[in-house]
């Protein structure tokens, strides 16, 4: 009996613990806010944009004059907007507008970050596009950010849809990562890609590495599959390899999204 109550005890703990800092794992913001976007492209603005829970977030942004579209762009779990500095770069290139969101909790923002708080942080992000870009927009995801875009996409149809290493859902990626744990049990945010971007009006782009090993190739598949999507697969390309960054594939995926 003491062995088994042990035994229980650890485990309690072990999932206990999970569950509590779980967001922790999830969420993985770089410390400190980034220079000014100015100092990192040519015409750059450093913006607030106001959620509806009151929260003042700093992005950046970089408007094209003559600009064919603007492109919102909802990074990944990790770093802060410095790290998507080189996709602005070479998207302003191409005649394409881009804000870079900054989600609560990250690059200095106030608030911690979960599902619920992203949603509201992208719809402040559309919201100041639609204002200050009298364009089409493009709505670009990556990784966990695809899930962010798509489930805007869903109640606020952009004009394209382009989603870089999106996987099935939250669980489907903490499972593989996490197999020792109750995975589905446990998670508090479930950020349902599949499922949104089958319900997805707007024309979708799928771009993925071949030998992701963070986010399966598979997984992207599949999502690519719900949506009826173009998809595009770059050969040797990891998760976080500079190809899904701002290489030619990604940057032409996105610049030719509204076709």
């Amino acid at each position: 009996m003491i062995a088994l109550a042990v035994a229980v005890t650890i485990v309690g703990v072990v999932f206990g613990g999970a569950f509590a800092f779980q967001r922790k794992l999830i969420y993985l913001p770089e410390a400190g806010p980034p220079p000014g976007a100015a100092g990192v492209l040519s015409g750059g603005r450093d913006v607030t944009l106001t959620t509806s829970d009151g929260l003042s977030l700093a992005s950046w942004y970089f408007p094209v004059a003559g600009a064919k579209a603007a492109v919102l762009v909802a990074p990944g779990n990790a770093g802060n907007r410095v790290y998507r500095a080189p996709m602005a770069r070479a998207l302003t290139a191409r005649g394409l507008s881009v804000l870079l969101l900054e989600y609560r909790g990250y690059g200095g923002n106030p608030g911690e970050p979960s599902e619920d708080g992203l949603k509201l942080d992208v719809r402040a992000a559309q919201d100041f596009l639609a204002r200050e870009a009298d364009v089409p927009l493009i709505y670009f995801g990556e990784s966990l950010g695809s899930a962010v875009v798509t489930e805007l996409a869903v109640e606020r149809p952009p004009s394209a849809l382009v989603l870089r290493s999106p996987f099935v859902d939250l669980a489907s990626v903490g499972q593989l990562h996490y197999p020792f744990l109750p995975v589905r049990w446990l998670l508090r945010d479930e950020f349902p890609t599949r499922d949104n971007v089958a319900r997805v009006k707007a024309p979708v782009t799928v771009v993925f590495g071949a030998v992701d090993s963070i986010v399966p190739a598979q997984q992207s598949r599949d999502v690519a599959r719900a949506a009826g999507a173009r998809t595009i697969e770059v050969p040797g390309a990891d998760h976080n390899d500079p190809a899904l960054s701002d290489g030619p594939e990604l940057i032409d995926a996105i610049a030719s999204a509204i076709r």
